[in-house]
């Protein structure tokens, strides 16, 4: 391979940027991309160039290619050439300067005028400026199209210096400092200034004067540093990890830091899926950081660009609207039960469950009269047996909703929930980093196996649930975050499985506190049943063979479509008209009465119940795209209430019957047997004197049976005597 002309591809880049343009369609004009910048940049309106490697490859493919392989040096030969261009592209002063303008303007005077008094006195090579000192801008590379995002596993060292593009989620960010980059010193004899390039974190400072004055003079002037005439970039790290399905099994997901400056700083936050393009790099240690680290080296990505994603491969801003056709093809007649059936169609029934999942992912509107804030997030419990596919519900709400966090109880700490204090590498403060809760900001958090969860952890949701923020007072640092998050829980009732005959207390063993800060409790249970049990049977079957789900009335629609038509519904900010307050407050009076009359009502009714029927009524009328929630949007919230409700009582009603009916039966029995003073009484006089007091021959078996289980009395074979033990 020939060795590259640098001074020809510094031509090469002048001609691209005076040159290049694309054509503005039918009006026939030409867009001069980069000399618009360039213009920009000489008024110090921008400060940022940013050239796309696209670009350059319509112009000089061979150029483009070297800039993938070797960017810094290239960042450098484009920097130069600007900078040399700039005053061609000059016709007006700068409106807009800073301090550091004032100095560079400043420097160039007494430049002239050391030359005025001796024209032919050239300046010491050390003491010229350097360039990096007189430029105001930085010089950005965005990546070929075609070059697909690496894994961060997949950058390694034959990577370093080239242009690499990695994707994944930030677990950190660092405050935004400034960093030196060129260090200015005066000398205190001589008063001439040394310039020092600074390329890494540490650096170490020049002590003597350098100049030729002190050298010849021997006077040994010591320098002393100018932090005004230095220069310093915005500086910020990033720690990116990889997504979770590009981790290899049985392997701790990778993490590489990300070194940004200048105008790419505050891009991104905690939990943003991002897309960045950078150059890859060792990091460079200098002094006594070298003995220390022996053989290691670190390495990172200088970014040049950083763009969010979602959680599909288009970045956001890629993502298109809907059109009028995909509006239409979502809005037919039931698009509700549509929508519904299309989240998890792999699994069967759930026809209610999958329309409260719907509407958590939609969500309600946040409310915050004069500083006090009312949720607008949707949250769900799902109770259940083994194997109803909690888990698997859960874990397409992940894939689904464009932010979410999934973890189960026992693999997560109240503090992994929520933030954990640690040491800053770079600075050594104690800085923040935020849980499972904090990254799943303005997304779903799924937490599976929440019966497993400690209670010391489980409390540190608590807040998250209705407040939506995490406070926290450790080391020094007092503050609170953001967690406006929704929270979907599946759990176990207590022992494993359901049991019919214990109450609903001995079932769900979680504390009232936090039942009540669930909108929805769903009890799915597992019940025999012939019908059903064929139908899930053949379901499953077909789903396992020709991996897809059985064809239904209508086809599930796309996931990334869905994704959209939701981001679209969370734009609206349906409010609930003044005729229907009445309703709803009639509808929550009555709901509270029952509960007061029904002493066996489990779920307690409070005004957490009020607040969840108005949120589910506005995430209906969202999901309508509709600006007024209306009536039916009311009867759909209270009827998913009522359901979620009788998933838990149904079943408890019909428990506690059967047991009121046997304990009378055995009352009865044992009245008889007092009264005759034996302990042995007859079959056929028990019998009819229960058939008399209005009980059926079944409740009387089950209640023999029942109480023969539990030792109280025994039955001979021929069931002609009760003998109390």
């Amino acid at each position: 391979m020939a060795p590259r002309n640098y001074a020809d591809d510094k031509e090469t880049a002048r001609t691209f940027l005076a040159e290049f343009h694309t054509d503005l369609g039918k009006g026939g004009g030409k867009n001069f991309k980069y000399a618009n910048t360039l213009t920009k940049i000489a008024h110090r309106e921008e400060v940022a160039m940013t050239i796309e490697v696209d670009d350059v490859a319509e112009h000089d493919p061979d150029l483009a290619e070297a800039i993938v392989d070797n960017t810094c040096r290239y960042i450098k030969i484009f920097a130069d050439a600007i900078q040399e261009m700039l005053p061609d592209y000059k016709d007006k002063d700068a409106v807009v300067k800073d301090s550091l303008d004032v100095y560079i303007e400043h420097r160039l005077l007494m430049e002239q005028r050391i030359r005025g008094q001796n024209p032919t006195e050239q300046r010491a090579p050390k003491n010229q400026f350097p360039p990096e000192l007189m430029r105001r801008f930085e010089v950005y590379f965005k990546a070929p199209s075609l070059q697909k995002p690496a894994t961060i596993r997949d950058v390694k060292a034959e990577k370093i210096g080239k242009l690499v593009a990695v994707r994944g989620i930030v677990t950190r960010t660092t405050e935004v400092k400034p960093r030196m980059t060129v260090a200015t010193y005066t000398c205190d004899q001589c008063g001439s200034e040394t310039y020092q390039l600074i390329n890494s974190p540490t650096f170490m400072p020049l002590l003597m004067c350098p100049s030729q004055d002190c050298t010849t003079n021997k006077s040994g002037g010591r320098l002393y540093l100018q932090t005004r005439g230095s220069k310093f970039v915005k500086f910020q790290e990033v720690k990116v990890q990889e997504n979770s399905d590009q981790v290899p099994v049985g392997n701790i997901p990778r993490s590489v830091t990300i070194h940004v400056r200048g105008e790419t700083t505050r891009k991104c936050q905690p939990g943003d899926h991002v897309s960045i393009t950078g150059v890859f790099l060792p990091m460079l240690k200098v002094g006594f950081g070298q003995m220390t680290q022996g053989l290691l080296s670190e390495t990172y990505i200088d970014a040049h660009s950083i763009e969010k994603m979602n959680k599909t491969t288009e970045g956001e801003d890629d993502m298109p609207d809907l059109s009028e056709e995909e509006i239409a093809q979502i809005a037919e007649d039931d698009f509700y039960e549509k929508l519904a059936s299309s989240i998890a169609p792999e699994i069967y029934g759930h026809e209610d469950v999958k329309k409260a999942l719907l509407l958590l992912l939609v969500g309600g509107v946040d409310q915050s009269p004069q500083g006090m804030k009312i949720r607008g997030n949707i949250n769900i419990c799902l109770m259940g047996d083994p194997g109803v596919a909690k888990s698997q519900l859960l874990g397409y709400i992940d894939r689904l909703a464009p932010r979410s966090q999934y973890t189960t109880g026992r693999g997560s700490s109240g503090v992994g929930l929520t933030a954990a204090v640690m040491k800053d590498s770079v600075t050594g403060e104690m800085v923040l980093e935020g849980g499972a809760l904090v990254l799943a900001d303005q997304g779903v958090c799924c937490i599976d196996e929440f019966d497993k969860m400690m209670e010391a952890d489980r409390t540190a949701i608590h807040e998250v649930m209705e407040q939506q923020t995490i406070s926290i007072a450790k080391a020094g640092i007092m503050t609170s975050l953001n967690a406006r998050v929704s929270i979907l829980a599946a759990a176990n009732p207590a022992y494993g499985r359901y049991n019919p005959k214990k109450s609903i207390e001995h079932n769900i063993q979680l504390p009232a506190a936090l039942l009540s800060r669930f909108d929805l409790l769903w009890l799915i249970q597992d019940k025999p049943d012939r019908e059903n049990d064929l139908r899930l049977a053949q379901h499953i079957t077909f789903v396992h063979q020709h991996k897809k789900q059985p064809p239904s009335q209508f086809e599930p629609l796309d996931m990334s479509l869905m994704r959209r038509y939701i981001a679209l519904c969370k734009k609206k900010k349906s409010v609930i008209p003044e005729g229907l307050s009445e309703y709803i407050t009639g509808a929550y009076v009555e709901m509270r009465k029952e509960a007061r009359n029904n002493s066996k009502d489990t779920t307690f009714t409070s005004p957490r119940t009020l607040l969840a029927i108005l949120r589910l009524a506005t995430a209906l009328a969202r999901l309508r795209l509709v600006d007024v929630v209306e009536k039916e949007d009311v009867n759909e919230a209270m009827r998913l209430m009522e359901m979620s409700k009788d998933s838990l009582t149904g079943q408890q009603d019909a428990t506690t019957r059967k047991q009121r009916s046997e304990d009378v039966i055995f009352g009865i029995l044992r009245d008889m047997a007092t009264e005759s003073q034996k302990k042995r009484i007859k079959y056929t006089e028990a019998s009819a004197s229960c058939l008399a007091k209005g009980f059926t021959p079944n409740q009387f078996e089950e209640a023999l049976e029942a109480y023969e289980e539990l030792n109280v009395w025994q039955v001979n074979n021929a069931k002609t005597t009760i003998t109390f033990v």
